[in-house]
Parts: C-alpha cells; sequence; structure tokens
C-alpha cells in the first residue's frame, strides 16, 4: 500500500523515441527502425532531420520520419543529429514516398536523389567562408577619405565606391599592409561570412522585350492558369522565342511573391540560360547541374532552402529544388531523354513535376519544337493544353534542308564531307559567316584492327569494340570506362600494322583542319569539356566569333543560339537509326530537327545539309520539310500496330548477375512467374539478352511487358522482386517506360 502510494507520486520520465529510415539500399530493410532520442538531443529533434545511428555494428545516416513518446521495443540511443534546419520538409516528405511507388525503389534511395551528395556526412563538406571587409558602420566613404593621406590606402578605399563589401583577398592585391592599417585604425571592419562557391558572371540588366501574336497569346493562357495545376505544351518551331515566354511570365509570378523551376535538359544550355536569366533577375537565381562540384550544388540547394533567391534553373536534379511556394514550373525541351534517370531510383523528372505542380496548384509549362509523342497524344486528348507557336520570331525564316545522298559520294571518293557541304564551308567561310557540324559519336576511331594477323581491341570487360581517343592516346570503352594505352604495334604479332576505322569527332576535327587550314575550328563533346569553365569558355568564344566553325556531338545540337551561323552540317545522320529501341525514330528526328535548327536563327537565312545513305526514308524527309505533324501521324500509325506507348505502357525487367547460369534460370523462372499472374491482354517478350550483353564482366537478360490494363501489375511485379531479392548472385532493375 506505501509503495503503490510512493510510486504514483513519482513525476513520470517521458522518453522520446524516433522512426529513423536507415540509409542502406538493400531493400530488406527499407523500412524505419526505432531510437532512443537521448535527452541531449531532445530540443534538435525533428521530422525530416538527418541523424547518425548505430546499425549492427555500422555507424550510418538516416532520416527522421516521425516522433513518438513510447516504444514496444528495446530502442538503441540516436548518436548524432546532422542537421540544424530539415533537409526534407512535408512535401519532399510525401514525394519520396510518391516516387518509391512510381519506380518501386527504395525510399531511401528516393531520400538520396532528391539531396545534394554534400549532405553526406562522409563527404565533409565545408560551408565557404572568407574575410569581407566594411567600412565601419560610423564612417561614410568621404569621410574616411579624409582621414587618410596614405596613396595606397585611398586606393584601397576606392574599391568601395560601388561596392557595400570587398572580399579582403581583392583589397590585398591593392596593398595588404594599407588594408592591416585601415583595419587597426578603425576605418575598415573584417568579418568572416559565407561566400557562395558558384558566382554567376554579372550582366548589365535587360528589360522585357515585346512580344509577338503568338508568344503573347501564350504568355496570357499561362498566366490565366497561374493559381491552378495545368499542364501546358508550348510547341514552338526552333527560334520561335519560347524563352521569351518564359521569362515574361517568370516576371508575373515573381510579382506574385512566388518562386520558379526552369529545368533544361543538358548541360549545353545552361550558360546562355543562365545568361539569360541572370540579365532579367539578377541575383535572384540558383543553379543546379553536374558540372558544379558538390561544394557548388550545396551553396545553390541552401540559397534556394533560406530563401536567397526565387528561381533555380538545372538540369534533372534541379525537379527537387527546396522551393515551399512554387508559382510556375517549366520544362523547356521537354522531349530530352536526359529528363530520365537511368540509374535507380529510374524516375521521370516530368512525374516529378507533375506532382509539384498538384502540390503548389501552379501551371507546368512544356516546352520543345519537337515534342515527344506521348505529349503530343495527351494534347490530342485534352490532357495538356496545347499552345503553338509556328513562327520564328523577328520574322526569321527556317532554314532551308538538303538532304545527301552519301552512296553516291563515297563512289566519288568523299565519305566524310560532301562536295555540296564542302562548297557550302567555303562559301559561308568567304561571306565571314559560321558553321556548325553535328556528329553524334566522339572519338577519333571506333575500331582498331591489324591488317596483318586481324587482331582488334575490345574491352576485356564487355566485349565490344574499344574507341580511340587520339589526344589522350588511349583507347576507352564508353560503356564501362575501361581504358587502354595504345602504342604503334599490334600487341598481337607485333607489326606496325594497325588501321583505324570509323569516324569521331576526334578524327573529324583533324580532317578539316587539313581542308580549311585557315579556319578556326572548335571541338565541343564530352571529352572536351571536361575541365570545368570550358564549355562556358567555348560558347562564348563561339558566340564572338572567335571560331569559324563549331562541331561537336549532340551537346551542340539544341537550345544553343548563335546568330552568325548559317550552316549546319549534319554527318552520319543515319547512325541512331540503327539502335535497336522503339523509339529510334523519335530520337533521330527530334535530334536531326533540333541540330536544324541552329541555322539561320535572325535576320540570315540558314541552310541544313544533312549526309545519308537513305534520303528516301521517311524521317528524313520529314526533317527536310520542317513537319512535325507528318512525322507524327506517321510515327504513330507504327507504334499503334507494334503495341507501343502511348497506346501501351511498358516495363522492363532486366536481371543481372556475373553468373551466366544463375541469371539465366532467374529469368527463366520470372518469365514463368509471370505468365502465371497477368491480364491475359498483358504481352511479355523475352527472356532474351540485352543489347549490351556483357557489361562489366555483369551479363544482362531482359523480360520486356507491355500492358494498357493490368490492376495487378504492379503488386505481381512487387513479389517477383521479393522472390529475385533471396538469390544472392542476381539483381533485378525495374524500369518503367511511358
Amino acid at each position: 500500500m506505501q509503495l503503490s502510494f510512493f510510486c504514483s507520486i513519482l513525476p513520470v520520465v517521458m522518453k522520446m523515441y524516433a522512426d529513423v529510415l536507415v540509409e542502406i539500399r538493400n531493400k530488406h530493410v527499407d523500412k524505419t527502425f526505432t531510437y532512443h532520442i537521448p535527452k541531449t538531443l531532445e530540443e534538435d529533434a525533428e521530422v525530416g532531420k538527418r541523424v547518425l545511428v548505430l546499425f549492427g555494428s555500422q555507424q550510418i545516416e538516416g532520416y527522421i520520419l516521425a516522433l513518438k513518446n513510447n516504444s514496444d521495443v528495446e530502442a538503441k540511443d540516436l548518436l548524432e543529429i546532422l542537421d540544424e534546419e530539415p533537409v526534407l520538409n512535408e512535401e519532399m516528405l510525401e514525394l519520396g514516398k510518391f516516387l518509391q511507388e512510381k519506380t518501386l525503389s527504395s525510399l531511401s534511395n528516393c531520400y538520396s536523389a532528391m539531396l545534394p551528395k554534400a549532405l553526406k556526412a562522409s563527404k565533409k563538406t565545408q560551408i565557404h567562408k572568407k574575410e569581407v571587409l566594411y567600412l565601419s558602420l560610423t564612417e561614410e566613404l568621404e569621410e574616411a577619405l579624409e582621414k587618410v593621406t596614405s596613396a595606397s590606402q585611398k586606393d584601397v578605399l576606392a574599391l568601395f565606391e560601388n561596392e557595400t563589401r570587398v572580399l579582403k583577398t581583392k583589397a590585398n592585391k591593392v596593398s595588404a599592409s594599407a588594408v592591416n592599417t585601415l583595419i587597426k585604425n578603425g576605418i575598415l571592419n573584417l568579418e568572416k561570412e559565407e561566400v557562395y562557391r558558384y558566382q554567376i558572371k554579372n550582366q548589365e540588366r535587360e528589360s522585357a522585350k515585346v512580344l509577338n501574336e503568338e508568344q503573347q497569346s501564350a504568355k496570357d493562357k499561362i498566366i490565366a492558369s497561374l493559381q491552378k495545376s495545368e499542364i501546358f505544351l508550348l510547341h514552338g518551331v526552333t527560334g520561335s522565342g519560347k524563352t521569351e515566354v518564359y521569362l515574361s511570365v517568370i516576371e508575373e509570378v515573381l510579382k506574385l511573391g512566388k518562386e520558379a523551376i526552369v529545368l533544361v535538359p543538358e548541360i549545353s544550355l545552361t550558360p546562355q540560360f543562365v545568361g539569360v536569366f541572370s540579365k532579367r533577375f539578377p541575383n535572384d537565381i540558383a543553379v543546379l547541374h553536374s558540372h558544379l562540384s558538390d561544394g557548388e550544388k550545396y551553396d545553390e540547394w541552401r540559397k534556394i532552402l533560406k530563401g536567397e533567391v526565387h528561381i533555380c534553373i538545372g538540369a534533372r536534379s534541379a525537379s527537387f529544388a527546396p522551393f515551399t511556394n512554387l508559382g510556375i514550373i517549366i520544362m523547356d525541351e521537354e522531349h530530352s531523354e536526359s529528363y530520365k534517370q537511368e540509374s535507380s531510383p529510374r524516375y521521370f523528372a516530368l512525374d516529378v513535376l507533375k506532382k509539384r505542380s498538384q502540390t503548389h496548384h501552379c501551371p507546368l509549362v512544356l516546352g520543345s519544337a519537337t515534342p515527344t509523342l506521348d505529349s503530343m497524344a495527351h494534347a490530342h486528348k485534352k490532357l495538356y493544353t496545347y499552345l503553338p507557336m509556328k513562327k520564328r520570331a523577328q520574322n526569321a525564316v527556317l532554314p532551308e534542308c538538303i538532304l545527301v545522298d552519301m552512296a553516291e559520294e563515297v563512289k566519288n571518293r568523299h565519305p566524310i564531307i560532301s562536295r555540296e557541304l564542302e562548297c557550302s564551308i567555303i562559301e559561308k567561310l568567304n561571306q565571314n559567316e559560321q558553321i556548325m557540324l553535328l556528329l553524334n559519336r566522339r572519338g577519333h576511331s571506333t575500331t582498331i584492327t591489324c591488317s596483318n594477323c586481324g587482331f582488334t581491341y575490345r574491352c576485356p570487360h564487355c566485349e565490344i569494340s574499344l574507341t580511340y581517343h587520339k589526344s589522350s592516346k588511349n583507347l576507352r570503352c564508353h560503356y564501362c570506362g575501361y581504358t587502354k594505352y595504345i602504342d604503334e604495334y599490334c600487341p598481337n604479332c607485333h607489326e606496325k600494322s594497325l588501321n583505324y576505322y570509323g569516324l569521331g569527332t576526334e578524327k573529324l576535327e583533324e580532317y578539316l583542319e587539313n581542308i580549311f587550314p585557315t579556319a578556326r575550328i572548335v571541338r565541343m563533346d564530352r571529352d572536351s569539356t571536361t575541365n570545368k569553365g570550358t564549355l562556358e569558355k567555348i560558347t562564348e568564344d563561339f558566340l564572338n566569333h572567335k571560331y569559324d566553325i563549331l562541331l561537336g556531338t549532340q551537346m551542340i545540337s539544341k537550345g544553343l543560339d548563335f546568330p552568325n551561323v548559317t550552316l549546319m552540317g549534319i554527318l552520319d545522320a543515319d547512325a541512331s537509326l540503327q539502335i535497336p529501341d522503339y523509339k529510334s525514330n523519335e530520337r533521330t528526328f527530334a535530334l536531326l530537327s533540333q541540330a536544324s535548327g541552329r541555322a539561320g536563327r535572325k535576320e540570315k537565312k540558314g541552310m541544313v545539309i544533312l549526309q545519308t545513305f537513305q534520303p528516301e526514308n521517311y524521317i528524313f524527309q520529314c526533317v527536310k520539310e520542317h513537319s512535325y505533324f507528318k512525322f507524327y501521324k506517321y510515327e504513330m500509325n507504327i507504334r499503334k500496330t507494334l503495341k507501343y506507348p502511348p497506346f501501351y505502357y511498358l516495363v522492363l525487367l532486366t536481371f543481372k548477375s556475373k553468373d551466366y547460369t544463375a541469371v539465366r534460370k532467374e529469368a527463366l523462372k520470372a518469365k514463368e512467374f509471370l505468365e502465371q499472374n497477368k491480364d491475359p491482354e498483358t504481352i511479355l517478350l523475352g527472356p532474351t539478352t540485352a543489347n549490351m550483353f556483357l557489361v562489366n564482366g555483369i551479363y544482362h537478360f531482359e523480360i520486356l511487358i507491355k500492358y494498357r490494363f493490368d490492376d495487378k501489375l504492379i503488386n505481381t511485379i512487387k513479389e517477383l522482386d521479393e522472390f529475385v531479392l533471396l538469390n544472392k548472385k542476381v539483381t533485378m532493375d525495374i524500369d518503367f517506360h511511358y
């Protein structure tokens, strides 16, 4: 009796617990685990923060997904809370769960994809701080100048004529001793503050341009929908001024105090895009793309998180920009394949943007000169609001397109540059105009073979020919990254008898330098733009006519705007048609149409010369006529007959293992399981070897699922995934195609 009374008056000690999603990519542990929050960490514990926990014998990171006051299990203590503020807000937490359902990836994988790598504790990324000088709070510049007599001190103070803050490193270049004296005398204050690692070059502010009738109509319809989730397909021919529509709409959005995301597909678009936007919206832009360092991405992400900017421009990862009050979302060049992530989670940026559009009740604008067939089909069904722009801005006309039969040119010993293209290049050079040449294959030579013994260099891990890169004197596998140094002698028979076959951008550059010795030539591909800032420099130099000819891969095919380019030459136009994929026709048409659009974008008339071995091919005829809808109708008939999107959905299951027998057996078992559980109208193809059967020593088998209505399919694939997980030798990738 006395004991029970004594216990009842004791204060109840409440414990706090956290449900933590640990960062382990194994689907077996894709769930939360309960951890006790020590008293010292309770105040800092919040949903959406990253924490450090003990999992087994490992210290690993995780995310707090829920807080509670009790636990059914004995819980270990949280070791550390890693964030001052949550890195995942409520919207991002829900978005991760949405991605998990869409891609059937692990939830921790989805959250990792949404956040910059620099947040990882293992990266140890530091906030970048520098010493900054200010005039003392009580000092005006004129008063400060009166107090000093030294010329070097006056020169330092002169830096503050147009600036309120000056980096100490900059002032030290004038006179370090003068700087120290000014600080000592209290005229200047020295403070340490964060300086962002990525700096957008200051540009002269530019006012809005007058929109033409089509641009104004598109803008008005988007503006009328600013408070609701509506998807617009802005279908404008190349050079029609879609960017100006984006700028005008964003201007209205900012007036409402809201934010904007602008996605661009390739890194090649970013320098010009950022330049155009920074002229209109100085100091209000964050940039997120793959050419930034981890530290720079972290800084840009934090700018957004802290509300310092209202516009984010970037590639696919910018879909997750942590804005909380979005007013417009724009996906430029919406047809681009780079908007699909090819590693887990295999998400479409479009799915993410649609979800965010619904969450924020704001419009989503998809812009392209060559929309995907899926998007145009959605527009025809009135699921998207269609906004056509059929004319080029500033009354520019679409370029004339000439098809050259390379079969005839090869007979006449012009296998690389046709006579037509060579004459046109000479003509444009004489007129002081610029030329762009597209060859969608990098490197020097695609195959190196010995004429004496027949030896061919192949990747030992992928069993495909190695590509020769002359600039680095090595052979490279473009699938697994294997590299090998090459010398002049065959490694098999030791004879000096190696032959170099195939054409890449390096060999084309070499060839052009021989036949146009006075022309200034620059190459833009992945190999020539690896160094930081190179891409921006090439783009700027070509714009300023420091080069006459720009040659490159698909990096140069879309988004770039050079007013003096009047000729676009397209070499080996047939190459992408040979890829065994149902989208080959669509990709080829988009690539060639976009490349054609680089010529004659202003007052000078443009010309396109397209070199092909099959000039009668329907796709090339559509490119020549600039006829998107002719191609659309033609291709939709093929898709319907063969049961491909947008008439059917596709799921590709890829089984991978270093053990050939194990992976083949698992793929056959999977086919049997699917046959027993699928809808009667669902079609299964395979298992068969993948196009790239052996990559980096791993064998690949595939099963393709085509379906229209199959309510059980997702659950069936989830069950199959659980079975495959039991086989430690085999993994299964799930890839949805729409």
